[in-house]
């Protein structure tokens, strides 16, 4: 090499690191699979019946960040849906919920519910659904507004997962409720490919229904104790969970919905999707999002502490492994690859772990009752209370302004009066949450999840194992405390592994995966990517 040659060499390396300019290959597939509700301490706890493909592949071979939290109180699907693929707080993207009332006309809005779209072929009268009131963009509609030759997929059973965690570009594919047939809306395309509709008229999620729910293991091998509808275990000196609609008597959709086969189906559909759609089999970079909501069903119907929902991790543990394998068979190297495990979001215990007792329940109409006797008592008799959602009381602004009541001193008062009530840690008003800045505690993340124009007059922060009393649920997510906001996330790419065990946002997925691909982060996120990538 010639003395010129080797000086060009050298002034090229400077002025490359000079830029900052990295060299790191930008992968042709990012695979995003969330886990409904599992706990970050989940993969430890059941990891001795791991197998060694599934979620300790993940582990083993990506960056584990074991202290990665939702940074707010509401913790909802919608909300951490959201969160995960907007790189947001609810306070940016604007998801508090899946419902709420419309203050203007006292009507009740439904987030994904959009009369201006139809269903696609194969839908059984729903579908008119959206992302129309998701107000910030997603990593998948940053990666299609920079490249419109990329593809997005996201498959869910649930249309609300599939359509938050994909957004507004690509498209989003979800389990009607009658033949579990997939199905999008017209928002999304005008029909399905060829290649889908075959498959729904093949009946092909059929084959995975679970009659008879059978142990996957031999019962000293399971952790948990509680057994409701599991069969073959009652050798193992199990506590029969009482007073559960047992999910298996149900219809197919309810029959994949409440078992390990929702999670097969929608597996086997990313398999067979992945390969016919040819994802990342150019230099244009695609998106596949895989939901699982089967687990969230099951956590919250069973509980976590039940054998149901271990045996449906095993079951998801040994899809996954599949998964993976035929996965990183499609490419020579592996960094054309990356993927992310994550939640929406814990769950809470089902009993109370100071003494074994069955957790406490906060019974919403009562409270409605005694707020409206007391307002009644105050200002004349009337139904002041709209609705209660996400955690909050939602007034009838409309009837405080015909009767000239001025509204914030309302809000005031009765964030007063919820203080009396058993289950109550705090209420904030609406005017509270919007005039004054938290830097801290409880009522920061109270903040975090507020929106001005969607979130209820008085917020509710409900104490420590405290959920809302309903007969089908057992377990439930949305009081925000460590069992719901701290969940799994690890991030496999390039061959990086460790262990991380500092504090890690959400917020951060959604911009650390524009780094890796290059691209610009989504608009609403104010989170730094993880220093790993």
């Amino acid at each position: 090499m010639t003395q010129l040659l080797k000086q060009g060499v050298a002034l090229l390396i400077a002025l490359m690191i000079s830029l900052g300019t990295t060299t790191a290959k930008q992968p042709r597939v990012v695979v995003n699979i969330v886990v409904g509700s599992l706990k970050a301490s989940d993969l430890d706890r059941y990891a001795d019946n791991f197998t060694f493909g599934g979620f300790r592949r993940l582990a083993r071979e990506g960056v584990e960040y074991t202290n990665a939290r939702y940074d707010y109180a509401l913790t909802t699907t919608a909300s951490g849906l959201a969160t995960l693929s907007t790189g947001a707080q609810p306070s940016a993207h604007g998801i508090v919920g899946d419902h709420w009332w419309n203050y203007v006309d006292s009507s009740l809005v439904e987030l994904i519910v959009d009369n201006k779209v139809r269903p696609v072929e194969f839908s059984t009268g729903t579908g008119n659904y959206s992302p129309v009131r998701l107000t910030a963009a997603t990593v998948g509609d940053m990666l299609l507004y920079n490249d419109s030759l990329s593809k997005q997929y996201t498959i869910a059973i649930d249309p609300l997962s599939a359509i938050l965690l994909n957004g507004k570009r690509g498209i989003a594919l979800w389990a009607e409720k009658n033949q579990t047939h997939w199905v999008t809306s017209s928002y999304y395309t005008s029909a399905l490919p060829a290649w889908l509709k075959l498959y729904n008229t093949e009946d092909s999620n059929r084959k995975h229904t679970l009659r008879r729910w059978t142990p996957l293991y031999a019962a000293p091998l399971y952790h948990n104790e509680e057994v409701a509808v599991v069969e073959g275990i009652k050798n193992k000196s199990t506590k029969l969970i009482s007073g559960i609609d047992l999910k298996l008597s149900q219809d197919l959709y309810g029959k994949m919905r409440y078992t390990p086969a929702g999670n097969t189906m929608v597996m086997e559909l990313a398999s067979i999707l992945f390969v016919i759609e040819n994802l990342g089999k150019d230099e244009h970079t695609d998106i596949l999002n895989i939901c699982l909501d089967s687990s969230r069903y099951i956590a919250e119907t069973y509980g976590p502490e039940s054998i149901e929902y271990e045996d449906m991790l095993y079951r998801l543990d040994k899809s996954l492994a599949d998964f993976l394998t035929f996965l990183y068979a499609q490419f020579d190297d592996p960094e054309d690859v990356v993927v992310v495990l994550s939640s929406d979001h814990g769950t809470s215990p089902a009993y109370n772990p100071v003494g074994g007792v069955t957790r406490e329940r906060f019974n919403v109409s009562q409270m409605v009752v005694l707020v409206n006797a007391f307002l009644g008592a105050r200002y004349g008799s009337a139904d002041y209370i709209l609705g209660f959602a996400n955690n909050a009381l939602y007034l009838d602004h409309t009837l405080l302004q015909e009767r000239r009541i001025d509204l914030e001193t309302v809000r005031e008062e009765v964030a007063v009066f919820l203080l009396q009530l058993r289950g109550v840690a705090n209420a904030l008003s609406a005017s509270s949450l919007r005039n004054t800045a938290f830097a801290n505690g409880r009522s920061r993340l109270l903040q975090q999840s507020f929106v001005p124009t969607r979130s209820g007059d008085v917020v509710i922060d409900f104490m420590p194992g405290w959920t809302i009393e309903d007969s089908n649920y057992r377990s439930a997510s949305h009081a925000g405390y460590y069992y719901d906001r701290r969940v799994p996330l690890i991030i496999s790419h390039s061959g990086d592994a460790r262990r991380i065990d500092r504090e890690v946002s959400i917020t951060q997925v959604a911009p650390t995966l524009a780094n890796i691909l290059g691209i610009e982060a989504p608009w609403a996120t104010e989170a730094e990517p993880l220093a790993e990538f």
